[in-house]
């Protein structure tokens, strides 16, 4: 099988899929939609990941390709149906972004709520004139609610987190039923009830069509000044012109942000608002877990390539 892997891995991750496959390894540049539909006609396999424009359009030629390994838990950025039409399995890394991504919404979590990114800004400005009682007052973690929205592997890890690590409350949304959680927590049926409730909302939704500005204008306002949200999901999940209007206006209290509606582009908006805590896009930098994510990708190949049915098909 000739392979396109779009992007560098780690070198872990590169050796084995060198070892295995008949492979070629682009720069970090996303594919265009002409470049996947290239793509798709040149090559027998794909390890595609976010932005790369696998699009309806991208599937219009019959391809050659008969499977898009994503590299990555998301896969909004393929269009599955198109892929399952054309006859292209699509498949992700689901389990072993889990406690990488968790880690960091806490980390935004603590973050945001300290103030953490806006003392830094004057420390490196050179503006820091020496500690006062009043100074970038922030708010606790311990003992405050978390609204979870998406209670899936993730948003179980994040409030397990938050339970156990800082003595939180734990309220969730989420579309179905869940139970047998392994920790105290309320699920609410209607998000902007649930958004009223928390002290902090961290975003923990699969992208896609379905969850696309899930969080706009009435459920800022129903977080409320004293709120504070947290996305570490897909950008798009937050209408980023509704966010900013909100920050600024202080509809609510802060925002910490690992993905954006447009990445890599983040709207000055956000750059100039207050109490912003920006990251771009960490939720699983870290070589373990982004080796692990490679060597997933590569399992599901190999089991593609001897026939069997790969563990983490999506369409």
């Amino acid at each position: 099988m000739r392979l396109l892997v779009t992007r560098p891995m780690t070198d872990r991750a590169t050796r084995a899929i060198a070892d295995r496959f008949d492979a070629t390894f682009r720069d970090n540049i996303p594919l265009s939609e002409a470049e996947a539909s290239a793509a798709l006609r040149d090559y027998d396999a794909i390890i595609p990941t976010l932005g790369d424009a696998f699009t309806a359009a991208a599937f219009a030629d019959a391809p050659r390709c008969r499977i898009l390994a994503n590299f990555g838990a998301g896969f909004n950025h393929i269009d599955v149906k198109a892929a399952k039409a054309a006859g292209v399995v699509v498949t992700n890394t689901p389990d072993v972004v889990t406690d990488a991504t968790a880690d960091i919404a806490v980390m935004l979590m603590l973050m945001t709520m300290r103030r953490a990114s806006e003392g830094e800004r004057i420390l490196r400005a050179g503006d820091w004139t020496g500690w006062n009682p009043t100074q970038l007052l922030g708010g606790h973690l311990s003992g405050r609610t978390v609204g979870i929205v998406g209670m899936g592997r993730i948003g179980q890890a994040i409030a397990r987190r938050c339970h156990f690590g800082f003595g939180m409350q734990v309220v969730f949304f989420n579309r179905s039923t869940v139970t047998g959680l392994d920790f105290p927590a309320r699920q609410i049926p209607q998000l902007e009830a649930m958004l009223a409730e928390a002290d902090i909302a961290v975003l923990a939704v699969p992208g896609g069509p379905g969850t696309r500005h899930l969080i706009g204008t009435p459920q800022l306002a129903a977080l409320g000044p004293q709120g504070y949200l947290v996305n570490i999901a897909r950008g798009d999940v937050v209408d980023e012109a509704a966010l900013i209007e909100a920050l600024q206006s202080h509809a609510i209290a802060g925002a910490g942000l690992d993905v954006y509606e447009q990445e890599p582009v983040v709207p000055q908006g956000l750059l100039d608002a207050p109490n912003t805590t920006l990251l771009p896009h960490l939720g699983t930098a870290t070589d373990d877990t982004r080796t692990a994510m490679g060597l997933r990708a590569l399992d599901n190949l190999v089991a593609f390539a001897e026939g069997r049915a790969p563990h983490d098909q999506v369409n």
